[in-house]
């Protein structure tokens, strides 16, 4: 074991996970506090706009997702040396491109008054972010992630974090209105991506050195294609119920789902950081199908049953959970979260299936299992949240988790048999 943790790549490998780990539970933690912060100050109605607001951010930033870190990694790692700047400077012109249109599009949306009005005006800010993630802190993380070294974007992450949950306290503290937080997350998306091109100057004899290929630029529009659609596809997915729910409910109700939801989709994010964690060891590196199948066999029923254990726990314990987060006038989210826990379950069993997808770079069967998720949960929304409201929403996830998992098993059993 120690011959092992003195191979240089093999400690780098396990710093990187325990910092992805510290920075993962980190944001979890900040997000709830952050989130009970806002659902106290605001009120559901408010609350519900906000959580509107952050939905469409989620559905419009994977437009900015072109040129995936599975397409630039692999590019800087293999390149020359000398070639980074030409690379990082390539992908850092297609993905501001892509924001700029992307922002400027949210913004006339905004103006043209497609929304809510307090719901735009959260979102102006909250949009920003975009000029941010993906050209700056997306590009630079992509070359961390090729030295194997993510720590000083993870560790600006955390402290970044802890200070906006700070600022939020202060302006709920002196009741600032609704629209401003929105910019609180801009400016925290602009402070990471400060940072990070400082320290790659730093790294580079104070010069930053990019430069754009239009031949580099071309195949990196065209080369993640399938994977930045697929991507598209996931998260419209994961957000769908609360798109189609707007047009059903009242935004207090919806503030009530989407706080129920927060917890959920934070506890379903710690059996997906469970996964990425294993997936280096159980399935990345077998490369007989027998021991891989037989691999994921046995994780898919560890998952399932960790999600289920603690989805029962959560559900016996939801009265207590709302109310102390989110205050007494969320009472009516305890219903729906005792509900929604269940959720985790099938999401646990497909983000397993998920990780031999990955691992042999299915980008077509990812595509396929997507598309086909988003129009079964689109169809049965449509039906389940004309009949029974909030729980609707909850049988379109459920049966769009249902399908993606089915494309997994096909493909495994595909694969490995």
């Amino acid at each position: 074991m120690l011959k092992r943790f003195a191979n240089q790549d093999v400690a780098k490998a396990v710093a990187n996970i325990i910092w992805l780990g510290l920075e993962r539970l980190t944001q979890i933690v900040v997000a709830i506090a952050i989130a009970g912060l806002l659902a106290r100050y605001l009120g559901p109605d408010a609350f519900g706009k906000w959580q509107y607001a952050n939905t469409l951010l989620l559905v419009l930033a994977p437009i900015t997702w072109v040129c995936g870190a599975e397409i630039l990694v692999p590019t800087i790692v293999h390149r020359p040396a000398s070639e980074l700047g030409t690379v990082l400077g390539s992908a850092f012109a297609l993905r501001m491109s892509v924001s700029v249109l992307a922002l400027a599009a949210t913004w006339a949306a905004i103006a043209l008054g497609v929304t809510d009005p307090l719901v735009g005006a959260m979102l102006a800010g909250l949009a920003v972010t975009m000029l941010f993630r993906e050209p700056f802190i997306g590009v630079i993380n992509s070359w961390l992630q090729s030295l194997t070294y993510s720590k000083p974007q993870l560790l600006t992450s955390i402290v970044t974090a802890l200070a906006k949950a700070a600022l939020v306290y202060l302006f709920v503290r002196v009741a600032m209105a609704p629209a401003a937080f929105g910019w609180l997350w801009a400016a925290e998306s602009a402070v990471i991506g400060g940072v990070l091109v400082v320290y790659y100057m730093r790294r580079h004899g104070g010069t930053l050195g990019w430069r754009v290929d239009g031949r580099l630029l071309r195949h990196f529009a065209s080369a993640g294609t399938v994977f930045w659609i697929g991507l598209v596809c996931m998260y419209l997915f994961l957000k769908l119920d609360r798109l189609m729910l707007e047009r059903a409910i009242s935004f207090a109700d919806l503030g009530r789902y989407s706080a129920a939801q927060q917890i959920n989709e934070n506890w379903i994010a710690l059996g997906l950081m469970l996964a990425q964690t294993i997936a280096p060891a159980f399935i990345y590196r077998v490369q007989d199908p027998a021991r891989l199948l037989a691999n994921v066999r046995r994780l898919m029923l560890f998952a399932a049953a960790l999600m289920a254990a603690g989805a029962l726990v959560l559900g016996l314990f939801g009265h207590l959970i709302i109310t102390r987060v989110f205050g007494p006038g969320y009472e009516g989210a305890v219903a729906i979260f005792r509900w929604c826990v269940w959720l985790s379950v099938p999401a646990g069993v497909e983000a397993i299936g998920n990780l031999v997808v990955l691992k042999y770079q299915a980008k077509f069967v990812l595509l396929a299992k997507w598309v086909l998720a988003l129009a079964v949960a689109f169809v049965v929304n449509l039906v389940a949240i004309a009949r029974i409201g909030a729980y609707g929403a909850l049988v379109g996830l459920a049966a769009g988790y249902a399908a993606a998992a089915a494309v997994n098993l096909y493909y495994i059993r595909y694969k490995l048999s």
